[in-house]
């Protein structure tokens, strides 16, 4: 009650000819995501009502902060691994409490960033455009954090985050618009602007406080693979499905990002069919280059593909992104497969981009229309032929 009457006394200088009207968006954000709002759908027009309405306790923020549990296995791990990853890089004897708030220490400055440069941006824009601030970033400004390596200057980050939101995002008309994942265009950025910040042996290890020596390497499985080295020598299965490997943030731990991937099949969040073709799709093409094999990673078994890199994160967080999506179910099927043979075909025929997952999802994020456009005219087609064989007859 307190909270409720503290915006209840300041919501007059925030409205219209209040002091701080301007920044009514601003304050319609915090209030709604503090309080469900209290608006209706409109009554009867005369004998009839305005349209039909479906009243539903799930909305938009409800949504977001499922994704927002679901991510939190997948972040309290990686904050772990990243103590683990330095603890065993640099010999240093530490307990399993202060890897992880080491790790916390160490990730708090990039969420940090991110929600400061994403959520500035977005408010800005919706007090231009007056209109309400989207609950999406929630979600996004997280993801991002968790796709980068930890080593990421942060002023690369912050440069990042609003390319991702004003240029893949924001000039397209703001969430529900756009047609590229923000987060996969914050890490394209990167990774083109940036490439020696984003890959490497050094990236991947963060340093200890007031360490003044050289860094300490740590190359990831892809990394390994595409120099020709072997990698059952460095990691096991095991290691790579707990995630006790060098990586982005919140990419290692399979068991992690299966566990969130629960939560969203559950409460009906994240399409099963996207998910499950995507697992399909890699696994396809893995066992196609198994067939040909002129080379180790060509031969390394299929499901390697699914344990390293950020192949089940992107399969899990990303792909399904119901935004940039295929929206129709048959249009998910194609979606989802292509990403994951995409993803596959990149890392093994071009050592330049180990990580194929993100450029897999972009790329099919601008198929997408396609794809559920050819779905829906094949359909029309059908559903003509049959009616002029029923008229036929």
């Amino acid at each position: 009650m307190f909270l409720r009457n503290f915006f209840d006394k300041i919501k007059p200088n925030f409205s219209e000819g209040g002091r701080f009207a301007k920044l009514s968006s601003t304050f319609e954000a915090f209030e709604s995501f503090a309080f469900t709002p209290n608006t209706v759908t409109g009554g009867r027009v005369g004998a009839s009502y305005k349209g039909c309405h479906i009243r539903d306790a799930v909305d938009l923020k409800r949504t977001i902060i499922t994704v927002v549990i679901a991510l939190l296995p997948a972040l309290l791990f990686g904050m772990w691994n990243i103590g683990h990853q330095t603890a065993m890089a640099y010999g240093l004897d530490w307990t399993f409490l202060y890897k992880w708030w080491f790790g916390f220490l160490r990730m708090l400055p990039i969420i940090v960033v991110s929600y400061v440069v994403g959520l500035g941006i977005e408010f800005l824009f919706a007090e231009i455009r007056h209109e309400q601030v989207s609950e999406g970033f929630i979600g996004t400004g997280l993801i991002i954090s968790m796709i980068v390596p930890v080593t990421v200057p942060l002023w690369q980050l912050a440069l990042a985050v609003a390319f991702a939101v004003v240029i893949g995002k924001e000039v397209f008309g703001g969430s529900g618009y756009n047609f590229l994942n923000p987060a996969l265009v914050a890490r394209a950025f990167l990774f083109f602007s940036y490439p020696s910040h984003m890959s490497g042996d050094n990236v991947w290890i963060a340093q200890p406080f007031h360490f003044a020596g050289d860094a300490v390497t740590g190359a990831t499985p892809l990394a390994l693979l595409t120099e020709g080295s072997s990698l059952n020598s460095h990691f096991s299965v095991l290691n790579m499905l707990v995630g006790t490997i060098p990586g982005s943030i919140g990419e290692t731990s399979v068991v992690a990002i299966l566990l969130g991937a629960l939560l969203l099949l559950v409460t009906g969040i994240a399409s099963w069919r996207i998910m499950l073709s995507v697992i399909l799709g890699g696994g396809l093409m893995g066992l196609l280059f198994n067939a040909i094999g002129t080379n180790e990673y060509m031969q390394l078994p299929f499901y390697y593909h699914y344990l390293m890199g950020g192949f089940m994160f992107g399969c899990v967080f990303m792909a399904t992104d119901p935004v940039t999506a295929a929206q129709t179910n048959a249009g998910k099927w194609i979606y989802g497969f292509l990403i994951g043979a995409f993803a596959v075909m990149l890392r093994v025929l071009n050592p330049a981009y180990p990580e194929g997952m993100m450029l897999a999802i972009l790329l099919m994020n601008c198929f997408a229309p396609l794809i559920d456009h050819c779905v829906v005219a094949a359909n029309i087609r059908k559903r003509k032929a049959r009616w002029h064989l029923e008229v036929s007859k």
